[in-house]
């Protein structure tokens, strides 16, 4: 996240620009220093990562490598398990089962979107509760919304870092949440209304079905904007000083780019950021955290061990 005045491409909501860098450091960097050194020091087990993909999605394997790289980078040991789009719904299971009876394997995700013949949701019940860093199974979404120790998803886990590390105040604040889907909106509506450090928030969540949406949005402190339109926030939605939280990322069109297209998120940024106190860049804002918070989930897992 960035604080308007000083606008970065990174994951920064700063004051200052070496802050900026400091920020981007410390959450990769960062692990390798306070968990790879203790646990080389304390002779431990470095975490292991895994992964599986199904298919060729070009956005599923970015990202997925993004993964790999995140641990090769902090020092986490990470397998990738790449397999056909046409895999059956019980062979996916099955290597889901395998990774759960890997002692080796601390934690795993099942890259999404899956293929149409297989049901997702029977995917996510079949991942081990306790290897599940996603944090997508039911047993870790109830725990979450009990506010019990348990893994949070990842990307609403780096949104609650990214306003913890810069200090922006929640509690009593109204947070309006666009979107809800099981992976962000509908987590973040229930971590920032708990009774927590970010937290203790007022909070509105919004989707296709709510009138008055901008009435809603200009009432906002925080607007976290997860509803999968390209550039859907505008303006004339937001008031002044508010902090902007953009979650989405699309690819358009763009003739003036070597390779024709450029990313986009939910929020039209350069006419929104001209009114607000902050705001996360698309790309380099929040997908950057998820990684970090994913692999803080993995980090987890192996000293619950």
């Amino acid at each position: 996240m960035i604080q308007t005045t000083s606008l970065h491409d990174y994951t920064n909501l700063s004051r200052k620009p070496n802050k900026d860098q400091y920020w981007r450091n410390e959450n990769h960097e960062g692990l390798t220093r306070i968990g790879k050194k203790k646990i080389k020091k304390n002779n431990k087990k470095v975490p292991h990562l895994a992964a599986i993909i199904v298919g060729n999605n070009g956005a599923s394997i970015t990202y997925v490598n993004a993964k790999v790289k995140a641990c090769e980078k902090v020092g986490f040991e990470s397998s990738l398990i790449r397999l056909p789009e046409d895999i059956s719904e019980d062979q996916l299971l099955y290597e889901i089962e395998k990774l759960n009876t890997n002692d080796a394997i601390d934690g795993f995700i099942v890259q999404l979107p899956l293929p149409d013949h297989i049901d997702e949701q029977k995917v996510i019940m079949a991942v081990d509760p306790d290897k599940d860093v996603d944090g997508f199974h039911p047993t870790n979404v109830g725990k979450m919304a009990l506010n019990l120790p348990t893994f949070i998803s990842a990307t609403p886990f780096g949104i609650l870092e990214l306003l913890d590390r810069y200090q922006i105040e929640t509690s009593g604040k109204h947070v309006v949440v666009l979107g809800r889907s099981h992976i962000v909106g509908s987590p973040m509506s229930i971590l920032l209304s708990q009774k927590r450090k970010v937290g203790n928030a007022t909070v509105t969540i919004c989707h296709s079905r709510t009138k008055n949406l901008k009435e809603i949005t200009l009432q906002a402190d925080i607007i976290i904007a997860a509803i999968g339109i390209p550039e859907f926030l505008k303006a004339d939605m937001v008031k002044d000083q508010v902090t902007v939280i953009d979650v989405g990322i699309t690819r358009i069109a763009d003739n003036t780019k070597k390779n024709g297209f450029r990313l986009v998120g939910d929020v039209a940024f350069n006419e929104v950021a001209q009114k607000s106190e902050y705001i996360t860049p698309v790309p380099g804002g929040v997908g950057p955290m998820t990684i970090a918070m994913l692999l803080k989930n993995t980090l987890l897992a192996t000293k619950r061990k």
